[in-house]
């Protein structure tokens, strides 16, 4: 945590130093005129997912959209023609349902009042949902008057977070492939479940791309890529094999307000 905690305040250390480090070349005000301030809204759609799917992973069954919004607003400073820096806010939720199934998949889940480890084949429905604020710091590339493009690092504070789903229609091999067999049925009572909420970062990081088009006077739309370097459970985490990243694309829309 205290390396995360580093990692953030240099972040945005970065981003005030760049925003002020034209400042001494040109008066105050001139630099706040120069400013351009945006709103935006968006829709994203993504996943949290290891790279590349491990082959215990046979295949993904079933992926629902969920209310993945984003509101936020950020402001730009030119610091050529062409090239500026950009840093706001945002807040977000990265969510998922999704329904895959397994072979020999390693997991810890809870059946009855029965906590139990080892090799899963079958059925798992997954639930993450991550409400959080965003901050990020990206260098722009002035392509023409409405066209702009965009990329760098971000950070997120987690707000409210769950990692949750059931196990079923399938067996759990219990400690090692040849351990007691554990059948998990179709219903309620006969599946297992888990929840690893409570073992998930509360800091995430990042590095985003995307490109604004501006489409009349000062209302536009934009699509961004936002790819998490850090797995949403830390690094040492043994529950879950494989690193799992946030990966999400977001429409949006956007207005000047400067």
């Amino acid at each position: 945590m205290n390396v995360e905690c580093g990692m953030m305040k240099s972040l945005l250390y970065i981003a005030v130093v760049c925003m002020l480090a034209v400042t001494p070349a040109a008066a105050g005000n001139a630099v706040l005129d120069s400013l351009q301030v945006k709103a935006r809204v968006g829709y994203s759609i993504g996943g949290t997912t290891p790279l590349p799917l491990p082959e215990t992973v046979r295949g993904i069954k079933r992926y629902r959209l969920t209310p993945s919004l984003m509101v936020g607003f950020d402001a730009m400073l030119p610091i050529t023609q062409k090239w500026g820096i950009m840093t706001g806010l945002r807040y977000e939720n990265k969510g998922m349902k999704a329904t895959v199934t397994t072979k020999a998949y390693y997991m810890e889940v809870t059946k009855g009042d029965q906590q139990m480890a080892g090799l899963f084949t079958g059925r798992v429905d997954q639930k993450v949902k991550q409400w959080m604020l965003t901050v990020p710091v990206q260098a722009t590339l002035t392509l023409s008057r409405r066209l702009m493009l965009k990329g760098g690092p971000y950070v997120s504070f987690l707000l409210s977070k769950e990692f949750s789903g059931i196990a079923s229609d399938g067996y759990l091999r219990k400690d090692t492939p040849t351990g007691a067999k554990i059948l998990m049925g179709s219903v309620e009572g006969e599946w297992a479940t888990y929840n690893l909420t409570d073992d998930m970062r509360s800091v995430q990081f990042g590095i985003g791309m995307g490109v604004d088009w501006q489409v009349y006077k000062g209302l536009g739309i934009s699509a961004d890529l936002n790819w998490g370097l850090t797995g949403v459970f830390p690094g040492d985490y043994k529950t879950v094999e494989q690193t799992l990243y946030p990966i999400y694309g977001t429409i949006g829309v956007f207005y000047r307000l400067k």
